[in-house]
């Protein structure tokens, strides 16, 4: 049998299992897993966003607030009414009741002069001029000015509201300084989890919040640049060789931006763990149908090579069938053939040595070798008259006589023909009889020339020096009884053992076997509807088995038990 031709076929189908379930597997769940990676990922960054519109939001409400209070304060109380002090002290009292994000309140004059002033830091503001500073002429321009945070004379951060009124032929400012640590409290709730962080900039890039991760109060920020944003926007950037999610959004009150960044590593950690646990599910997948595919690969080319056996078998039996079919024909034509002139030369040979004893040659110097070469004649033509004799008796394929053989006792006697000869060459026969072992329905005279044969054999193999075993058993599963004949000789060759029961073919010296005892009992075991197998290792030995059923049943060639 061809190992590399099942070989190759067991590769072959294993492979197109696996491949066949294992792609589509991987396939579904490279889609699925992405699916859900782009569903999970634009669910984060819509929380981004929806977290930085509510922030901005509030930062806008914040500063809307803190203007229309000061606009309604300013077009409600006149310039008189809030220069004065205990006044604006009263109308302080009253704002900052409503809202703590107040630090002072002050009034000033279009050349920059502080009217009043109420606050911590009267003594230090009171006499100050703000003509020259880039507020000051901010808001006398626009009317309404938010600056950026700043330290300012106070050294702490803070940014103004100031709103210009204009009154008769006069103008006057109406200015309000915010702790900045209203807004720093709206922006922190945007810092997400452990990594997120939340500050704004300006329109110069500089931090008006403190950041949580790195950075300094009025520096510019780490990261990329968003002071010029006009819209929303929201992606992933690269920064020092990690990514992060960044949400920026302007807030329209003040020319600021809100920045919202989030290390993507946290938010997105369930969707890893997803990842994880789908590769793992489907390595778990993977390697369940390639056991599956091997277990079933394995399987079925298992069963072809035990049908290629059987096959082989069966084909085997049908050309040993053939050969001997052919044989039979040829052989009864070959000893008709030969038999007319062994008669003759028989005949000749005979008349010759009668001529030597008539004669008078009792005197001549080649009498001796005369007889000789007459005795060797006789011989051999002897001989060749008992292989014809098989010859016929092979073509002739006689019918077997059915009769109840007791197969133990058969083998007992054929044993006892061999017995002296075995103890000669000190050859011992061991005897393995199964009692359990039935009568049988066969021809016991041609069962036991197969027998004799096969000891004969068995014999010759070994020579001298050795152990032959006989054995007998039932078996129940097939109703058959086993009957082996196992010798310890030198064994048979495998490049030989498949042709032992070839016609003609011997493993015997010349002289000493025709080729035809094995091919005749191969034929013998076959007509009695059974079955012989050899096996032979070199130097272990040789073992011959024969197979006879009970009876011939209605698949046997012959009735059942006579009655």
């Amino acid at each position: 049998m061809d190992v590399k031709k099942y070989r190759h076929l067991w590769w072959e189908v294993t492979l197109t299992k696996v491949c066949f379930s294992v792609i589509p597997l991987l396939v579904l769940a490279f889609t699925l897993f992405n699916h859900f990676s782009e569903a999970y990922t634009a669910k984060i960054m819509d929380n981004l966003r929806t977290l930085a519109e509510n922030r901005r939001g509030s930062l806008e409400l914040f500063f809307e607030e803190r203007i229309n209070q000061l606009v309604t304060l300013a077009y409600t109380e006149s310039l008189t009414e809030l220069t004065n002090e205990d006044y604006l002290n009263k109308v302080f009292n009253i704002i900052q009741s409503r809202s703590r994000s107040y630090l002072d309140l002050g009034v000033i004059d279009q050349e920059g002069h502080h009217l009043a002033y109420v606050g911590p830091h009267h003594s230090i503001l009171k006499g100050v001029n703000y003509k020259n500073e880039p507020w000051f002429n901010a808001v006398m321009t626009t009317g309404i000015y938010v600056s950026d945070v700043f330290l300012g004379f106070r050294q702490i951060p803070h940014f103004i509201i100031a709103v210009m009124v204009r009154e008769k032929n006069r103008n006057w400012i109406l200015r309000a300084t915010i702790d900045s640590d209203v807004i720093e409290n709206i922006v922190r709730a945007a810092w997400v989890g452990k990594t997120g962080d939340a500050f704004i900039v300006n329109q110069d890039n500089i931090l008006q919040t403190k950041p949580r991760f790195g950075g300094n109060f009025l520096e510019p920020p780490r990261g990329p640049n968003f002071s010029t944003l006009s819209s929303l926007r929201v992606e992933e950037l690269t920064t020092d060789g990690e990514k992060t999610l960044y949400v920026a959004t302007p807030i329209k009150t003040k020319k600021w931006v809100l920045v919202i960044d989030e290390d993507p590593r946290e938010p997105l950690e369930p969707l890893l763990r997803a990842k994880h646990l789908v590769a793992l599910v489907s390595l778990g997948g993977v390697l369940l149908i390639i056991v599956g595919a091997v277990a079933t690969t394995r399987k079925l080319v298992n069963q072809l090579i035990r049908t290629d056996r059987e096959k082989a078998t069966s084909d085997e039996v049908a050309m040993q069938s053939s050969k001997m079919a052919a044989l039979g024909k040829m052989a009864a034509g070959i000893a008709h053939e030969i038999n007319n002139p062994l008669a003759v030369i028989g005949e000749k040979a005979g008349w010759i040595k009668d001529l030597l004893m008539e004669e008078d040659v009792q005197h001549s110097p080649n009498l001796k070798e005369i007889e000789e070469s007459v005795g060797k004649i006789e011989y051999h033509v002897d001989r060749a008259k008992k292989v014809t004799h098989r010859l016929l008796g092979f073509a002739r394929r006689m019918e077997p006589v059915l009769e109840k053989v007791a197969v133990n006792q058969i083998l007992a006697e054929s044993v006892s023909f061999l017995e002296n000869e075995a103890r000669f060459l000190n050859i011992d026969i061991q005897k393995d009889f199964d009692p359990e072992v039935p009568s049988i329905l066969s021809d016991q005279a041609q069962l036991q020339q197969v027998l004799l044969n096969l000891l004969n054999n068995a014999i010759d193999a070994i020579g001298r020096d050795g152990q032959i075993v006989l054995k007998t058993k039932f078996l129940t599963r097939t109703n058959q009884v086993m009957i082996a004949v196992s010798d310890d000789g030198p064994g048979i060759p495998k490049e030989t053992l498949g042709k032992i029961f070839d016609p003609f073919f011997t493993t015997k010296e010349v002289g000493k076997g025709t080729g035809l005892g094995l091919s005749i009992s191969y034929s013998i075991i076959e007509k009695l509807g059974g079955t012989i197998k050899v096996e032979s290792e070199v130097g272990q030995g040789t073992s011959f088995q024969i197979y006879l059923p009970i009876t011939q049943g209605e698949t046997g060639r012959w009735a059942s038990w006579p009655h």
